[in-house]
């Protein structure tokens, strides 16, 4: 079977913070998005996801956007059934790869979305669903001209607070320093989110980004902030 293709919807979104890579897509990779969409995957619509009917159940339920090849995501997932887990990417070598781990080991805990993020988030999550947001070592895009095309801006900070539950977590981290402080300045200036301490929240699973980083001497800085207890309502 395909996946859907993501950002269909030019009409409403003209410049995008991914590129759909073409990365080639094993055997096993095809095999197991043949097999296992059904089971796991959610297709996009407009329609907003009934979270409790999806999983079954109404555990408190994470969202991490850009999940890349799954390690952080499964690995969570298998440490914390008590808890459900939606990852939302657009390449399918790693969606592929997810889907392949998540069925071996029977993580009913998790659903995956093939689509842009900006869209699920605006379209099929319901205002206040959400328990956590995770975006961990998204594209930095270094280059000056491509700074628009970084994940972390105003509008898109507005939806993921949108999704929040009043408490919930915005988790995320870069090695990528002046990302880091954009991120800072851009998540400050939301009044529908608060800064809280990153050292008491979930301990994360390496990814092959943040190796690649730490590899190459660069600093994890992680960013952890929570949708407002006093429900500021931004102007």
């Amino acid at each position: 079977m395909d996946l859907p293709r993501p950002g269909t919807d030019t009409r409403r979104r003209t410049v995008r913070s991914f590129v759909t890579r073409a990365g080639r897509l094993t055997g096993a990779q095809k095999k197991a998005i043949a097999e296992h969409w059904l089971r796991f995957g959610v297709d996009f619509s407009a329609a907003r996801l009934e979270l409790a009917a999806l999983f079954g159940n109404a555990a408190p339920c994470t969202l991490e956007i850009g999940f890349g090849n799954g390690e952080h995501l499964a690995g969570r997932a298998q440490t914390e059934p008590e808890r459900n887990f939606i990852g939302v990417e657009v390449h399918r070598p790693g969606i592929g790869r997810l889907l392949r781990v998540v069925a071996e080991a029977g993580l009913d805990n998790v659903r995956v979305i093939a689509y842009d993020a900006v869209e699920v988030l605006r379209d099929q999550i319901a205002p206040g669903a959400l328990d956590q947001v995770e975006i961990l070592f998204p594209d930095p895009w270094p280059k000056k001209r491509h700074h628009k095309r970084r994940l972390i801006q105003a509008e898109f900070v507005g939806l993921v607070a949108t999704a929040l539950a009043v408490g919930g977590q915005f988790r995320l981290a870069t090695d990528w320093e002046p990302y880091a402080e954009q991120m800072r300045l851009v998540l400050d200036a939301c009044r529908l989110l608060e800064g809280v301490d990153p050292a008491g929240l979930t301990r994360r699973t390496p990814t092959r980004f943040e190796l690649r980083g730490t590899g190459l001497g660069h600093k994890v800085h992680d960013l952890a902030y929570q949708r407002s207890l006093t429900q500021r309502i931004s102007r």
